[in-house]
């Protein structure tokens, strides 16, 4: 859903899980007691439990099953099972990442738009409604879940170690540019030396990417990560920053950044919708009350959030696409929003809920997560994702990572970004 890629490398318990590529963990078409089995399959919890129980209840001749994996795996085996022809699930959830990938084999997915997705498309934020229709008017690859608008988690104690203000609002305007938000950087380490300004540089370079229009590719699909003034703006940026000092140094997701963030290790983290409930999990309720949530510099930005797609290998197509709407229902983005999960809907009617616009984070402070992350989500314009996204982007991560490391300065580390980038692309 809308958790990250690398949010989503962590397994969730589920009743049903599958981490092969087999066609025995394939979609289960058989009948039991003459009921049609469809599997839906998914990366770490996306909150579709009661929602299947209820599905189930209103749709007695249906038993649903789901599958859930790791992130990458998930997407991996994907592609495998389309490839080969079987293995997939009746229902699969792709990520805003994976989807141009994806885009290029639409041919073996249902077109969703024949079992009257079309319909649902004023519901929709405007921008993922294009994403998930792959810019086409006559296309719906899937119908969207949820979307990951950006803001900054912050630790409220170690703001007012250093003198700086706390409240949300003041915090938020600390930060209108990027630049304002690594100046800052410096000043709360003059007064705090022995913690770091934010958790991994990699994370930062991502909101920073995300948050442009075109970022590695243009819109004909073309590679310009060694043209776009503002890959290497941002690249160099969060590399003078991480040079500086200010990263914690901390592989994203990892046990180690886990730690950091329940230990306290950095000041500020990019906090896309999803990645609050990743805090709590890892910071504990010993923790409650410390952290708070932010404007984003920049304005507006969006990581993750994910799509249901239905590969033409299901055996019933027609049952599927029924599932796959129900489970993106406007019902059912509210459910899953105000539950456990509380991934941000991305449904334009659910997103000016009362309840959802009130909706507060007991946890941050009772920050506003309903009004902030809603208007974050109105606000952004997501960028352009090429068939060769992932392709691109991993080469510039890992750079960065190198200078986190000490065993390359800047001008090194783009160097080879740019080399891996294009070995990677041909």
């Amino acid at each position: 859903m809308g958790r990250t890629r690398a949010r989503r490398s962590a397994v969730a318990i589920a009743a049903a899980v599958c981490l092969t590529a087999l066609p025995a963990c394939g979609a289960d078409s058989g009948s039991a007691d003459g009921k049609i089995t469809l599997t839906v399959a998914t990366f770490s919890d996306f909150g579709y439990k009661p929602l299947i129980e209820e599905y189930e209840r209103t749709h007695p001749d249906v038993v649903v099953k789901e599958r859930i994996s790791q992130f990458d795996q998930h997407h991996n085996q994907l592609s495998t099972q389309i490839a080969s022809g079987s293995g997939a699930a009746d229902v699969v959830a792709i990520e805003e990442g994976y989807l141009p990938k994806f885009r290029a084999v639409k041919d073996k997915f249902v077109n969703l738009a024949d079992h009257g997705a079309t319909k649902r498309k004023d519901e929709y934020l405007a921008w993922k409604w294009e994403q998930g229709t792959l810019g086409t008017q006559d296309f719906v690859m899937g119908y969207g879940t949820d979307v990951g608008s950006l803001a900054i988690c912050y630790r409220k104690d170690l703001f007012a170690q250093a003198g700086l203000p706390t409240d949300r609002a003041e915090v938020g305007k600390l930060w209108p540019t990027w630049d304002a938000y690594f100046a800052t950087g410096e000043k709360f380490q003059e007064k705090v030396p022995d913690k770091a300004w934010f958790d991994s540089s990699g994370n930062i370079f991502t909101a920073m990417m995300n948050q442009t229009e075109f970022g590695f590719f243009d819109a004909k699909d073309q590679y310009i990560g060694d043209s776009n003034p503002k890959v290497r703006e941002f690249f160099m940026a969060t590399a003078k920053a991480t040079a500086d000092k200010q990263s914690a140094n901390l592989a994203p997701f990892s046990q180690q950044w886990n730690a950091g963030i329940k230990l306290g290790r950095m000041a500020t983290m990019t906090c896309p919708a999803w990645m609050t409930g990743q805090i709590k999990t890892a910071a504990g309720e010993a923790n409650a009350g410390k952290w708070d949530i932010a404007a984003v510099p920049g304005g507006g930005g969006n990581w993750g959030g994910s799509f249901l797609t239905v590969p033409k290998q299901s055996k019933h197509a027609k049952e599927a696409a029924e599932l796959a709407d129900f489970l993106t229902s406007a019902a059912s983005q509210k459910k899953i929003f105000t539950g456990p999960v509380g991934a941000l809907p991305s449904l334009v009617p659910v997103l000016d809920d009362p309840q959802v616009q009130g909706a507060k984070q007991a946890y941050f402070n009772d920050a506003p997560t309903g009004a902030l992350f809603a208007a974050s989500a109105k606000y952004l314009s997501p960028n352009y994702r090429g068939t060769k996204d992932q392709q691109a982007r991993i080469p510039f991560g890992n750079a960065l990572q190198l200078v986190e490391q000490g065993k390359a300065d800047a001008d090194k580390a783009w160097d080879k970004a740019l080399d891996d980038a294009a070995k990677n692309i041909r």
